[in-house]
Order: structure tokens, then C-alpha cells, then sequence
């Protein structure tokens, strides 16, 4: 093998590794992925831990060849729905999620020795698997990164802290920034990026990588690149987690030609990719953080740390250039903030309840949110995932399923085998990387589309495309329509449902039926005003350009959205992708929202009372019926208040209340009292409910002085009355009076009266001790 970086350390690893932990820290393209894994398999069976697919079977792949073995013998890897390995391989290459399932099964039993590698990613399941491996300290763990703060992490794991310097070959850096502190910037990115590389084409005779943020901007540069005069002359080749086999080989091995690979955050780490001089980094990259209590994809600028990584991807086989598209000076941050920080807690908490701890219980590197820890908490036990004992049946069927939360409880609560197919095939199409399908904006293929499938629901055509129908006006993504089939095939086992060929017809009302009662949350509605929105209380949504969802529709599930960052710090701009358009008589059938009681009727059938069914702000129908038991109090307060009833009565009453609050803010009552009722119609309420008053019949067997209001003793009331008057009328002038005890102020307020000068302080009562003012309109005046 060819000698690197990391070699240095060898000896010194395995003196180490039988006695303590070890944190290594090496360059990026030191040899830390290939080599540790080697060294580690003499001292035990080992599992290791790569934070994305790709890099799992290349490196499983690379090492077994470089054994001479085929992949799966001695040096394996799993990975979401493909496993090549056996009991007999020393080394096994996994996902974080594989790893933490098999941690649920058996605690990883059969392995001696796990390496998490590129643990600076700081990912949540590697933060969580290295927190249950450090809390139970059953096997030897080795951390591995490029750019750790190690002194922290060697701590956190009692383990020994290892460096490897050097690296082959050295790595100029350039910046193309006239600004040294212009921030990474993705405007006419395409275009930045292929001026670049045609004249780096010129300059230099090896390949160039380019760092791009994600699947749309590497199409976009792909498609710039092409337009060049040398395009004939090189390779382009896109690097991401979905390229097919074909794709992901031609970007990580040498080729006859130039070659230009465009690549996502997936080769910052691990990946080898060999003739690499130039590397140009955008600067950008996708990132999940939570905004304004959501978890947001935003695009973002990446830290110094990733720039590093970046950098280090060119100088491993030549002296390298790394271009920058950003000012040497950028505030970038220093390091990716961990995911645990930054993203919803709900499937870390549900994989720790599996694994036996409690999130809460288990000691990270760093601390966790108490905020997002309790909205995760409640949201699962909402679910019946989690109670007071911590993971409950229900949990423990939602966690092996390989996908989201929220999608395994919807699997789980349909009510017959026909909606769990559909519901299956539905998550499976939702939970794999990449679009499956795209319709076309074309409008005869659009109308064409719209008579194969005339619901217009995104939902039913990824089901029926996973079942095999051909449609036109969609563009379909192959390979993500092959891995969503395999992953539904898995579900469909595990469930043991009919085989996808044979899958089961489902009635659609039934289906929406069985979604919406089970998570009403996912229902939303057009606002009233703003038609291009909908709502369901709690915030709300855009229908995505790609969505079907037609504008004569008033309501949707929706079952999949993409958050952007909008105006504003706090502003978060959610599009729904994935809507199921329901009408609004099931949500009416189901009463979604709440009764609102709104104005009483009085006619020949009696008195009525009409109440709005309201959701989200919106009304969805109206009903009026008689105004008995609950719904006849505000009819029978409503006319008291208005004199029709007991006249006089409500404004007696409303004053003797009044007076009451001046009396305890006064201090004058001699025991403390807490003022429960500090209105008429608060107070008149209770009096009712108290004695069970539900009609207007009812009430006329009472009188007004059944409802005798307790405040201030009858003995005083007459003289605080007139000494603190809450109405006075003078000559041409009649007055509202308002007391703040707590400033000693009086405010006497204009209500009418044919007077057109002030009121004069001698007018008025003594009120020794008080300020007073006169307010007219917007005018304040002392009265002395």
C-alpha cells in the first residue's frame, strides 16, 4: 500500500487501543478511513461507522480489493436495504442508522471494537451512538476526525488523544473575492463556477472537484459546463447520495479523460477521489436548522472547518489548488453546529428509548435544549411512542421501521391491509432521497396527466407509479423510483403484506378518512384572504410549483413539506410538496376545528343561538340551534346586559364589581382576597352555571336580587359609592370616572354633553389625596 500521513501513528495505535479509547485526529486525506479500520480488525471484530452511504460501500469495496477479496468475505458493509457482509467478516461498514438499530437489537454484541469516523460532522445518531457506548463502556471506541476539537472529545470519552501530521503534498489556497469579506454568495452561481473551471481547465492538468450545495445546483453547473468549448474534452461527473452505481464509479475512479466532479457535501469526508489537483468551493452548502420552532432546510454558509475539509481533498496524489468563491475574510462560522442542537429531537429520542435510556438521562458531548426536549417528549407521547415508563409497544413497532416517525405511526393506524399498502408504498415514495417523479409544465401534458389521475393528488400518483403506471406528463427519476420500490417491498414484509405486483385496490375516502383522524395536525385549509396559503392553527403553507394541488380545492392533507428561510430573522416559508386534496365535508362530517357561538336569534321558533364551526381561522359551516344547557347562557347574558331582562340589573351589578376591585386595591378589606370575577359577565356566568340556569324559562323564577354579588359590606358600600362615583353628570356635561388606586389617580372621562368648556376641579368630589385628569378625545389636561 502507499505510504500516508497516518502511518506515522501505527505503532503507537496498537500499543494504545487494547487499554483505552482513542480519539485520532489527521488531514483530510491522511488515511484515517482506510488504514485505522485495518489496524483496529487485529484487536477484534470491528464495526465502523461512515455518516453517509457512499462512503460505506466504496471504502468496504476499496479495502477488500486492496485485500485481494471480494466485498462481503472479510471487509463487508450494510447500508439501507443492501447488505454485503457475513458472520465471518473482521470488518463491517455501516450507516449511524444501521449501527443504532443493531445497538437495539443486541447492543452490538457481536463486534469488540467501533469506530465512528468523521465524527466533526456531528451527526445526531453518531452523537447518540457514542453517548450509549460511552454510558455502557462494552467495547473499545475509536473517534476518528479531521477538524474534532480532540482535547474536549478525549475527555468526554476518557480516551487517549492521537495526531497525525503531515500530509503528502501541499495546498494553495486563492480566493476570488475582491471583498475579503464577501460571505459565500449563490447568485448566478453556475456561471461563477464555469468561468472558474474553464480557466482552471487551462492552468492545470488534473481533475477538478467542485463543492456545490445540492442535487438542483449541481444540474444547473452540469448544464453550464456543457455549453464550453473543451465539454467534448472531459468527463463531468455528479457526486451525490442518490447517483446510481454507474455514476458514483465513474466520479471516484481515474478515467481516460479530464475529469470534472460535481459534488455535494458527501466528498468533504472519507471518499477517496483520486488525480484531484483542483478543488473550487462554493462556500455553500444544505443544512437543517430549527427556525422559529421549525425544522428548516435552508441554504447556508459552511464553516471554516468544512472549508478545511474541502481544501484537503485536493494534495493527496499532487501538489493542489483550492479555489474559494468567497473572501479570505468571510465571518464563517467555526465549526457545524451539532444536529442535536439544531434540529427536532423527536427520532433521537425514539431510538434512545430503544436502545433502554432515556435522552434525557445520557451525557453528550454537549448539552441538549431543554426547549426541544420537551416539544419532542410531548409530540411522542402524543403518539402512545413514549409514556411515563418510557418506550411503550407501540414505540418499539414505529423504531425499526426505516423511516420517519410521524410516517411508521401513519403505516400503523390505517384500518384494514388494503390502506396500510397504499400508506406504505406512499411513506416508501416520501422517504427516499431525490424526487421520483416531476410533471411537466407543459399544458397538453398537464390536461393529459390531469384525466390519468383526475384527482389531482400527489399522493395517489406516487402510489400508482410505484405500482407500475406509466402516465404522461411526468418525468420520471429512475433510480429513485427503483430504491422507493425496494424500500416499500421491505415495509410490505415486514408487515406481511401482498407483494407490490398484486397490491391491493384502496377506496380513497376511506383512505383520507383514516389519515386525518389519526394526525389532524396535517390538515390544512385556505385562509380566508390569502387563497395562495393555507393554514392549519399552528402555521402555515404554499403549494409548491411541483404539487398538483388544484386552486378550486379549499382543504389538504399535507403530508410532506420543504421550509425555507423568508423575510425577516424569525420568517419561515414552508411549501408544501406532497398534498392530498380532501373536501371540506369530511372535515365537516368530522368536526374539525370548534364550536364558536355567535349571535342569538330571537323568532317564532324561539330563542336560537348560532354556532360556526371554525378551523384555522376559517369558517366551515354554520348551524343554529336552540338556546338550551351550554349555549343558552350567553343568549340570557346578553339580554340582561341589555336591559331586555331585569333591566338595570347588569349595570348595578357591573358597579358593585367595579367598586369591589378599588376596595381590595385600596387595601381597605381586612383579609387578603384574590378578585376571581372582574366583570359583569364573568361573574353573571358563574352565577348561573352555579345554579344550573340552562333557558330563559328557568330564569324567570328568579328575581334580580337572587344574585346577590359579595364584595364590599352593605354597611359601607353606600358611602364608598358616593364618595368614588363612577358616572357624574354636571350642567351640559356628563362624565366617566376611572380610579387607579395604585397612583392615587382619578381619570374623569367625556362621554356627552352640550358644554363646550373643561369641567373645573371644584365640580367634582373632594377626592383628597388624588391626582386628577380630564381626557377629551386625545386631550389630557391636569385638573387643579
Amino acid at each position: 500500500m502507499t505510504s500516508l500521513p497516518i502511518d506515522s501513528i501505527e505503532s503507537e495505535f496498537h500499543q494504545i487501543i487494547s487499554s483505552s479509547h482513542l480519539v485520532v485526529e489527521a488531514e483530510t486525506g491522511s488515511g484515517k478511513s482506510t488504514r485505522l479500520p485495518l489496524w483496529a480488525k487485529q484487536h477484534g471484530r470491528v464495526l465502523v461507522v461512515e455518516p453517509r452511504r457512499i462512503a460505506c460501500t466504496s471504502l468496504a469495496t476499496y479495502l477488500a480489493q486492496c485485500e485481494g477479496q471480494k466485498v462481503g468475505e472479510r471487509i463487508g458493509y450494510a447500508i439501507k436495504l443492501h447488505n454485503v457482509y457475513s458472520d465471518d467478516s473482521r470488518v463491517v461498514f455501516v450507516t449511524p442508522g444501521i449501527a443504532l438499530r443493531w445497538y437495539a437489537e443486541n447492543k452490538l454484541a457481536n463486534f469488540d471494537i467501533v469506530m465512528v469516523d468523521e465524527f466533526h460532522e456531528r451527526r445526531w445518531d453518531t452523537d447518540l451512538l457514542v453517548a450509549l457506548l460511552n454510558t455502557e463502556q462494552t467495547h473499545r471506541i475509536i473517534v476518528t476526525s479531521a477538524t474534532i476539537e480532540g482535547e474536549k472529545l478525549s475527555h468526554y470519552i476518557d480516551g487517549h488523544r492521537m495526531e497525525a501530521h503531515g500530509r503528502n503534498y501541499g495546498v494553495d489556497i486563492e480566493y476570488r473575492r475582491t471583498d475579503s469579506r464577501q460571505l459565500p454568495d449563490a447568485r448566478q452561481l453556475e456561471n461563477k463556477v464555469a468561468k472558474e473551471v474553464e480557466l482552471l481547465l487551462i492552468e492545470t492538468t488534473g481533475d477538478v472537484l467542485v463543492f456545490l450545495p445540492g442535487r438542483k445546483e449541481i444540474s444547473l453547473v452540469r448544464s453550464a459546463l456543457k455549453k464550453m468549448p473543451v465539454a467534448s474534452d472531459v468527463i463531468i461527473a455528479p457526486l451525490h447520495a442518490s447517483v446510481c452505481d454507474e455514476e458514483r464509479q465513474c466520479a471516484l475512479e481515474v478515467q481516460s479523460r479530464r475529469k470534472i466532479v460535481l459534488a455535494t457535501n458527501v466528498a468533504e469526508t472519507s471518499l477517496t477521489i483520486p488525480n484531484i489537483e483542483v478543488v473550487v468551493d462554493s462556500g455553500l452548502e444544505r443544512r437543517n436548522i430549527q427556525r422559529n420552532g421549525r425544522t428548516t432546510l435552508m441554504l447556508t454558509h459552511i464553516s471554516k472547518a468544512s472549508a478545511k475539509q474541502r481544501s484537503g481533498r485536493a494534495g493527496r496524489v499532487m501538489h493542489g489548488v483550492c479555489v474559494r468563491l468567497y473572501g479570505e475574510h468571510a465571518a464563517l462560522e467555526n465549526v457545524t453546529p451539532p444536529e442535536l442542537q439544531r434540529e427536532s429531537l423527536v427520532e433521537p429520542m425514539l431510538a434512545a428509548a430503544t436502545c433502554g435510556h432515556s435522552l434525557e438521562s445520557l451525557d453528550f458531548i454537549d448539552e441538549l435544549p431543554k426547549k426541544t426536549l420537551l416539544q419532542a417528549s410531548e409530540q411522542l407521547e402524543k403518539l402512545g411512542a413514549l409514556d411515563a415508563n418510557g418506550i411503550t409497544e407501540h414505540g418499539r413497532r414505529l423504531y425499526p421501521l426505516p423511516v420517519d416517525t410521524l410516517y411508521a405511526d401513519l403505516i400503523t393506524r390505517m384500518p384494514n391491509k388494503a390502506l396500510m399498502e397504499a400508506m406504505v408504498d406512499l411513506t416508501a415514495a416520501l422517504s427516499t432521497i431525490g424526487r421520483i417523479a416531476q410533471p411537466s409544465s407543459d399544458p397538453e401534458s398537464v390536461e393529459r396527466l390531469n384525466q390519468q389521475e383526475p384527482n389531482l393528488c400527489d399522493g395517489e400518483l406516487l402510489i400508482r407509479l410505484l405500482r407500475g403506471q406509466v402516465f404522461d406528463g411526468v418525468t420520471v427519476d429512475e433510480q429513485a423510483l427503483n430504491e422507493a420500490q425496494l424500500l416499500a417491498a421491505q415495509m410490505r414484509d415486514i408487515f406481511k403484506l401482498p407483494n407490490l405486483e398484486v397490491a391491493s385496490r384502496f377506496k380513497r375516502q376511506e383512505w383520507l378518512t383514516a389519515i386525518l383522524t389519526s394526525h389532524p395536525e396535517l390538515v390544512f385549509v385556505r385562509r380566508k384572504k390569502r387563497r395562495d396559503a393555507l393554514g392549519n392553527g399552528s402555521f402555515e403553507v404554499l403549494p409548491a410549483r411541483n404539487t398538483r394541488f388544484s386552486d378550486k380545492e379549499e382543504a389538504a392533507v399535507v403530508l410532506d413539506t420543504h421550509s425555507l428561510p423568508g423575510r425577516g430573522v424569525k420568517q419561515t416559508l414552508n411549501l408544501a410538496t406532497v398534498m392530498l386534496p380532501i373536501p371540506l365535508s369530511l372535515m365537516i362530517q368530522h368536526e374539525f376545528g370548534e364550536w364558536i357561538q355567535g349571535d342569538t336569534i330571537t323568532g317564532e321558533e324561539g330563542v336560537l343561538s348560532e354556532l360556526r364551526l371554525e378551523f384555522a381561522g376559517r369558517t366551515l359551516t354554520t348551524k343554529q340551534i336552540q338556546a338550551k344547557g351550554e349555549f343558552a347562557l350567553r343568549p340570557i347574558i346578553e339580554a340582561v346586559q341589555s336591559g331586555v331582562v331585569m333591566p338595570g340589573f347588569a349595570k348595578q351589578r357591573q358597579q358593585q364589581i367595579s367598586h369591589w376591585k378599588m376596595y381590595v386595591e385600596m387595601g381597605l378589606s381586612e383579609t387578603h382576597v384574590t378578585i376571581e370575577h372582574t366583570n359583569f359577565e364573568s361573574w353573571f356566568t358563574h352565577q348561573l352555571s352555579q345554579l344550573e340556569i340552562s333557558d330563559f324559562q328557568e330564569l324567570d323564577l328568579f328575581e334580580s336580587d337572587d344574585f346577590v354579588f359579595e364584595g364590599i359590606p352593605d354597611w359601607e358600600y353606600p358611602e364608598f359609592a358616593e364618595k368614588y362615583p363612577l358616572e357624574i353628570n354636571l350642567s351640559g356635561l356628563r362624565l366617566d370616572v376611572e380610579y387607579y388606586p395604585a397612583g392615587k389617580r382619578v381619570l374623569v372621562v367625556y362621554q356627552s354633553g352640550s358644554r363646550k368648556g373643561d369641567p373645573k376641579r371644584k365640580e367634582l368630589p373632594a377626592w383628597q389625596g388624588w391626582k386628577v385628569q380630564y381626557r377629551k378625545a386625545s386631550r389630557l389636561l391636569d385638573l387643579r
